[in-house]
């Protein structure tokens, strides 16, 4: 049975249905108000690391409006520790990888001590926002300041402080990964060199930080939360087993969310401490999180420091690659190996890597805890690997694009096996692309020839351009899985339900365009939800540049399901053979008879039970199926990135002139909403590379804290952004797409620090370490031999 097509998969459709956020009629956290809704605010700790010797609350509670005060002691026994960070990986890759995981459980509240400024202390309820704030001031805590460690380094030595009591050292975990001779292509090699690059802490910065809403619904007993999560079926997860209720009773909403870029992809204390309150209070509870609260509770990013050994030839063949790198965690691990290790998976990028060793320790400091951020260990390997080209082309005296022509995998060896697991537990294998066409077309729409003409005329008279490339590839489309539950309802109208949640994918779109394809109807007739647990018993989230080729291929599997019963349906009533109907406009029709037809909504209407039903023998009413997606392993995406500067020499400021992005997502959906997706993710790389970095003194203290000395590039920093797109279709899902949402920002670091060391050539710098802020650029130039 066909469907007519409509073509609007690969159309660059307006993201109409999302409107509502340009009008100013979005529904996030923060706007949802229910009747005798308290309010809560949390005291978080002024130390890095100290003992908790007493708290008084007294104060607090004689002030007018205070409903209750909650601290360590009053949780203790009422809510569990969060789960061990080692639950989220699969078996096959515990059992191929064999890391070692180690490290503590985190309370909601903290007992007994403290480990990062920042961390929740106790928390107030009271009658509005302000009276929990002047709450929190009158708290008196007694504190015994402990030894302080924030140096990733510094924490591995014999006699470091323990940022955990009871753990043998500061180790949370590590493993090694291995394939080839490495040293024996090392000793033999013909060219080596050694390096150590930094890829320093920054944050996610999302215009809308994090909040909760919960509330307990009087007749049903049904405890419902808002939170501007990525994952809600997650975080509902959570709340059941950390609270002791049955999951049922638990649902969870990710209204409209403003950013979430990873940080808002696991769950929270204040995801449990809100819930929990309006369990006892009787009451909904509200907490939204202030800017300075995110820049010292929500989670870092990046944080990575690599000691590297490459082997080469004469013709810059990279014959054998060595890293040992460390990833300062901060005081917690939410999520396990999964940063450090899609460092690993990544680290030999597009490139033929004959011999590799990783070996990467997780180390926990004094600092908030270390989490994903668009890209999720992409970009520190993507800058450690580009690095390394462009000196393996200074040293040879090679243009570094043709360094990298004679490393790619070639398009003829594709499927191609890199020889280690992904974190999925399967052997990496890119799937499609052409590796050496990307980096053509970028070079092509950037004037890689002219601009290296204009460069030696520029340096005649004292002035710096350079250029500087960035190729990846990224895995996409992770596990374990999404499902999509696709409905017509009497109307007519196809309603999808999945567990992903958008915030600013442009998911309403891209998701309607689909089904209005594999239905024959228009986008407009296609409703989606999505982020609500009550829509979908299962649910993964929205992460891992994942959500096109998971929900996309979840609502192709339960369009199938769910055609087989409307044809089943349609062929009853029209007393008309199933292969000799097909759909479109909205209607089942007869091929050749189009006048004799049955509507989506005359057949809704018809698959119901009772007098009404048209139903035949054996068939269930309604018209609706629900498909779960488990993907085989990832799809690989591949982009090359040109950046093009200029830097003055004098004053170290570095001005971006030209940037392009030559990308393959696979099939496009809707490429209008993939140049947005990687025009911001540009636009964050190129804050990673030259403004953004969290800092702390050596007392654990952020002098970073606010936007007036956390740079973020705005419209004057970021340049008109060209993009190249080329299509290689995935095999491993029925819509040949892949991943593209965290694309745009793993390559900038590395490009833009390419650009810096070729503008600076003449002066022989080792571009190895970011941001490069001017008083960096400086540095380097004085410091030049």
């Amino acid at each position: 049975m066909a469907s007519t097509s409509t073509g609007f998969i690969g159309r660059s459709v307006k993201p109409d249905k999302s409107s509502r956020f340009i009008t100013g009629n979005g529904m996030y956290v923060s706007d949802i108000r229910l009747p005798n809704m308290l309010h809560a605010a949390l005291l978080r700790s002024m130390h890095a690391h100290a003992r908790i010797r007493a708290v008084d609350v007294k104060e607090a509670l004689r002030l007018d409006g205070v409903v209750g005060v909650w601290t360590g002691r009053e949780i203790e026994g009422r809510i569990s520790p969060f789960p061990e960070s080692f639950e989220i990986h699969p078996a096959r890759w515990l059992e191929g990888v064999k890391p070692v995981l180690q490290g503590p459980r985190p309370t909601a509240l903290a007992q007994e001590k403290v480990h990062y400024v920042g961390e929740p202390v106790a928390i107030v309820v009271a009658e509005d926002r302000p009276k929990a704030e002047d709450a929190i001031d009158a708290i008196v805590v007694e504190y015994e300041g402990l030894p302080v460690v924030v140096d990733p380094e510094e924490s591995l030595q014999p006699r470091a402080t323990l940022v955990h009591e009871g753990s043998n050292n500061n180790v949370v975990f590590s493993f090694r990964i291995e394939k080839g001779n490495v040293d024996g292509a090392l000793g033999a090699a013909p060219y080596t060199l050694r390096e150590r690059f930094r890829h320093h802490r920054y944050c996610a910065a999302p215009l809308e930080g994090r909040g909760v809403v919960a509330w307990v619904e009087p007749k049903t007993n049904i405890l419902t939360v808002w939170s501007s999560t990525q994952m809600p079926h997650l975080v509902r997860r959570q709340i059941a087993a950390q609270l002791s209720l049955p999951e049922e009773t638990v649902r969870v909403i990710a209204p409209d969310i403003g950013g979430g870029f990873g940080p808002k992809v696991f769950v929270y204390p204040e995801e449990i401490l809100v819930p929990f309150l309006a369990l006892q209070l009787g009451c909904p509870v509200k907490w939204i999180e202030d800017r300075t609260e995110h820049f010292i509770s929500t989670a870092h990013g990046r944080d990575q420091l690599h000691d590297v050994e490459c082997a080469f030839d004469e013709e810059g063949h990279i014959l054998a690659f060595r890293d040992r790198f460390l990833l300062d965690n901060g005081a917690y691990n939410p999520m396990g190996l999964t940063d450090a290790y899609n460092t690993a998976a990544h680290l030999q990028g597009p490139y033929k890597v004959p011999a590799l060793s990783i070996s990467g320790t997780c180390v926990s400091t004094n600092k908030v805890p270390n989490a994903p951020y668009r890209g999720a260990g992409r970009p520190e390997a993507v800058f450690v690997m580009e690095r390394c080209i462009d000196s393996i082309a200074a040293r040879l005296r090679l243009d570094p694009a043709e360094v990298r022509r004679r490393n790619f995998v070639q398009p003829d060896e594709m499927p191609y096996h890199a020889g280690i697991l992904y974190r999925d537990g399967e052997p990496i294998r890119y799937d499609s692309g052409n590796y050496p066409e990307t980096l053509t077309r970028a070079l092509e729409a950037a004037g890689y020839d002219e601009l290296r003409r204009r460069q030696q005329e520029l340096r005649q008279r004292g002035r710096y351009l350079g250029v500087g490339i960035g190729c990846y590839v990224e895995g996409t489309g992770v596990g374990s899985f999404e499902g999509a539950r696709v409905r017509i309802d009497a109307s007519g109208q196809l309603i999808i339900a999945t567990g992903a949640t958008g915030h600013g994918q442009g998911h309403e779109t891209v998701f309607a365009q689909i089904a209005a394809d594999l239905w024959g109807v228009t986008p407009d007739k296609v409703s989606l939800v999505e982020g609500d647990t009550a829509s979908i018993p299962f649910g993964c989230g929205t992460f891992g540049s994942r959500s096109t080729v998971n929900v996309g291929s979840a609502i192709y599997g339960a369009s199938a399901r769910l055609k087989e019963k409307v044809v089943r349906l349609a062929a009853h009533i029209l007393e008309a053979n199933p292969d000799d109907l097909k759909l479109g406009d909205g209607k089942v029709f007869i091929r050749g008879l189009p006048q004799r037809a049955l509507s989506f909504s005359e057949l809704a209407r018809a698959a119901v039970p009772g007098w009404a039903s048209k139903l035949p023998e054996g068939l269930e009413p309604g018209l609706e199926a629900t498909f779960y997606f488990v993907p085989p392993t990832v799809t690989w995406a591949n982009a090359a990135h040109v950046a093009v500067i200029e830097v003055e020499i004098d004053t170290g400021i570095i001005k971006l002139l030209d940037y392009v992005v030559s990308h393959d997502a696979g099939k496009l959906i809707n490429p209008l909403l993939v140049d947005g997706q990687i025009h911001g993710g540009v636009a964050q790389g190129i804050g990673a590379a030259l403004y953004e970095e969290i800092a702390y003194d050596q007392n654990g203290q952020l002098l970073s804290g606010s936007f007036v000395n956390y740079l973020l590039p705005g419209a004057m920093e970021v340049p008109n952004i060209k993009t190249v797109h080329l299509e290689s279709p995935s095999p491993l899902n029925p819509l040949g797409v892949k991943g593209l949402g965290e694309g745009g920002a793993i390559a900038p670091p590395a490009a833009i620090a390419n650009a810096l060391a070729d503008a600076l050539l003449p002066f022989t710098v080792r571009v190895n370490e970011i941001p490069l802020s001017p008083n960096r650029v400086t540095e380097l130039v004085a410091g030049a031999h």
